[in-house]
């Protein structure tokens, strides 16, 4: 079932979500949901915040990335529990878009390379290092899980040029091409 993406402007967004474990209500049907919602939306990634869930879950697909990147070819994962061990290397710069910000892209500056630990779907324990694309899309999703979005990364000034585009998150009164869920609109 494809669910509707938590706009920019609810409290959901900013709150630090809470770990789950096996007992979680119908986790199976919450991925299934998720994957759905993603890929209908066009997105790589969709955290369980932007569904209205304050949990320490997201879900990645880097694959349409493949053509530059050829090691993403079926490059889908599920993150239970993450945390980010280390960050390292030299901060580069990449346009990056969110599911949460309909028609906005803004340039992030994140490390390349990270080193996480987490658990997949049946909840193994997993610790492993990603870079480049992979690490960046992980990064953007596990600042979900963390009560951070993607206007907390770029500089005052440029939130300040941008706030009408995110006044109108909030109201609802943009149109994006998949379902969502604004702050204001009823």
């Amino acid at each position: 079932m494809i669910l509707p993406i938590v706009g920019y402007g609810n409290p959901v967004l900013k709150q630090k979500a809470e770990e789950i474990d096996e007992s979680y209500p119908n986790l199976k049907e919450l991925l299934d949901n998720m994957w759905e919602t993603m890929y209908n939306a066009s997105g790589v990634g969709l955290a369980a915040p932007q569904i209205g869930l304050p949990i320490r879950l997201f879900i990645i697909d880097a694959s349409p990335f493949e053509d530059e990147k050829p090691e993403l070819k079926d490059f889908k994962k599920v993150f239970i529990n993450p945390v980010i061990l280390e960050e390292a290397g030299e901060e580069w710069v990449f346009n990056e878009g969110c599911l949460s910000f309909p028609d906005l892209r803004e340039d992030v500056s994140r490390k390349p390379v990270i080193k996480i630990r987490y658990q997949d779907e049946s909840f193994d324990s997993h610790e492993k290092i990603f870079g480049g694309i992979a690490a960046r899309i992980i990064q953007h999703e596990y600042d979900h899980i963390e009560g951070i979005v993607l206007v907390d990364r770029i500089s005052p000034l440029k939130r300040r040029l941008i706030r009408n585009k995110l006044n109108n998150i909030i109201k609802g009164t943009v149109n994006p091409s998949y379902k969502m869920k604004f702050a204001q609109r009823k």
